[in-house]
């Protein structure tokens, strides 16, 4: 089993989009079980590859009991938003209410190149959404509007000067 560490706002890894897969073999295999393994730390939903270092697009997700991933994933069906709590492992110790689709499905490949689609609703819908736009080089944090996004701002200011 391997726990990876995770890449932590401020790495520029992060605000990278990555690169579609290509190659299809040994190292996207244990980047997938890398990203399985570190997924399910307790407490965790879901992980792109950019968040242990690698800008190839593939995320892991562990939700409800769904345990899964994805290469090249393609966010292709959202329903009616509604808000809800959502955090980041690369912005540990902050949260904050953010709109999202209330449905999500993604598209994208297996190991082997195979197609695959991944629906759900609620965190699952919030986690496919939230690790797309990871792979796009975005944080959660970067659509908050209004005062959340105000408070959002501050904790990050106040963490990084060491102030809490």
């Amino acid at each position: 089993m391997t726990v990876r560490p995770i890449r932590l706002i401020g790495d520029p890894v992060l605000r990278t989009a990555c690169e579609p897969v290509t190659r299809f073999g040994d190292a996207l295999a244990r980047l997938v079980a890398d990203l399985l393994d570190t997924v399910q730390v307790p407490g965790r939903a879901g992980l792109a590859a950019n968040q242990i270092g690698v800008s190839l697009a593939v995320f892991a997700y562990n939700v409800d009991g769904r345990l899964g991933y994805v290469v090249n994933p393609v966010l292709v069906a959202e329903a009616e938003e509604q808000p809800g709590p959502e955090g980041c492992l690369s912005i540990p110790g902050i949260s904050a209410i953010r709109r999202r689709a209330a449905r999500a499905t993604v598209t994208g490949t297996d190991l082997r190149g195979d197609p695959v689609t991944v629906s759900g609703d609620g965190e699952l819908a919030r986690c496919l959404q939230h690790e797309t736009g990871h792979l796009r080089g975005e944080l959660f944090i970067d659509r908050l509007e209004g005062p959340e996004r105000v408070q959002v701002m501050r904790q990050l200011r106040s963490a990084a000067s060491g102030v809490r």
